[in-house]
């Protein structure tokens, strides 16, 4: 009968062990036991432990640059005497190009250049742009400059420290296409005029991008509810082994149809169990900041897995997944070991990962050791 009772048991364990994939067991905590004399099957034990467990989606995303700006330029001249080059990060108060050997610098802005600014101009929130970055810049430092939308003396007074500080003809008035505005920092993407051409008003002189690098990841519709703007996200770099955290700042309103490129699966505890397939089916763009920009380097379209935690649970008791034993009369239990000796626990199944299962029962303790089938 006993005899009986244990081909049973171990039967329903490697039954157990299939349909789970034949899950891993903590290897630190293994003890060999001995082989049983009426069993081919070598036993082991491993301990109920306490944890945090999640289960992840992976998405596919690249390594991008946000934003898509274009500069014109608003000098008349014979020449462009200096141009970026591709890639090239230019950030405020730095020199963006030159037409006639005189630099047109960058600000940071929303609104673009369309008249000089000097003492008597009518007031317009042009003037008030202009005033933000004196300040930002440091020049109206003792002017008593405050952002408004009147050129003042103090205005007066910065832009006079400023042209006086970046070798320009001093003249206290800025005039038309002395400088360009974009909302930020940018990255150059590409320049639309060459060296020596002949420079127009109104016409662009580069394209660029934001400055900052940023993973743009198509996540299907259907799991649009797993991620906000603020969510935390770990990527997975182009090498498929270094990681590095990011955090959702914004996920389209709208989505797109797409053939192929989306894809995810399921991965446990932060370890992707196969890698992510194509999906077709419509899409929303979800874009993701770096925490660490360096960690991109100058890669660029580069392609990346972005891992979205998708459930978690802490603190739980768990087990490894080839622990549960299944009961005739449905559900699980696990062999809780008592000296060389063992009974059958009871117990209701949480979140599953790749090697952990969350577990509760009555009378199942911290630390006390199940058994699992030796490696």
């Amino acid at each position: 009968m006993a005899e009986a009772r244990s081909r049973k048991r171990l039967a329903a364990t490697a039954l157990v062990v299939a349909a789970a994939g034949a899950g891993l067991a903590i290897g630190a905590s293994l003890q060999r036991t001995a082989p049983r004399s009426d069993s081919t099957v070598r036993l082991a034990t491993a301990s109920v432990i306490r944890t945090n467990l999640t289960n992840s989606t992976q998405v596919n995303g690249s390594l991008g640059f946000a934003g898509s700006y274009l500069i014109a330029n608003q000098l008349s001249g014979t020449a462009y005497t200096a141009l970026p080059t591709a890639g090239q990060v230019v950030r405020r108060g730095q020199e963006l190009y030159e037409v006639d050997g005189s630099p047109v610098y960058l600000f940071y802005g929303g609104r673009p250049e369309w008249r000089t600014l000097s003492a008597g101009v009518a007031a317009g929130p042009d003037i008030a742009q202009l005033d933000g970055n004196l300040i930002a810049l440091g020049y109206a430092e003792g002017t008593g400059l405050t952002v408004g939308d009147a050129f003042t003396s103090a205005t007066a007074a910065a832009v006079v420290r400023w042209q006086a500080s970046t070798g320009q003809s001093v003249t206290g008035v800025v005039g038309l296409g002395q400088i360009a505005y974009a909302p930020g920092p940018i990255r150059v993407a590409s320049t639309s005029a060459g060296l020596g051409s002949a420079p127009q008003p109104g016409t662009d002189v580069l394209a660029a991008t934001a400055a900052t690098p940023v993973v743009l990841a198509q996540l299907p519709v259907s799991q649009e509810y797993l991620v906000k703007p603020g969510e935390r996200v770990t990527v997975t770099l182009p090498d498929g082994s270094s990681t590095t955290p990011g955090t959702v700042t914004a996920v389209a309103a709208e989505a797109t149809a797409t053939s192929a490129g989306a894809g995810s699966d399921q991965q446990g505890n932060g370890q992707p169990q196969s890698q992510s397939q194509p999906q077709s089916g419509p899409t929303v763009q979800v874009t993701i900041q770096l925490s660490d920009p360096s960690a991109a380097g100058n890669l660029d379209q580069a392609p990346v897995t972005v891992n979205i935690i998708s459930a978690r649970a802490a603190n739980v008791l768990a087990v490894p997944v080839n622990a549960l034993l299944a009961r005739a009369n449905g559900g699980y239990a696990v062999a809780v070991m008592h000296g060389s000796a063992s009974r059958l626990v009871p117990v209701q199944t949480g979140l599953f990962t790749s090697t952990l299962v969350q577990v509760t029962g009555a009378g199942l303790r911290l630390g006390e050791l199940v058994q699992v089938p030796a490696p």
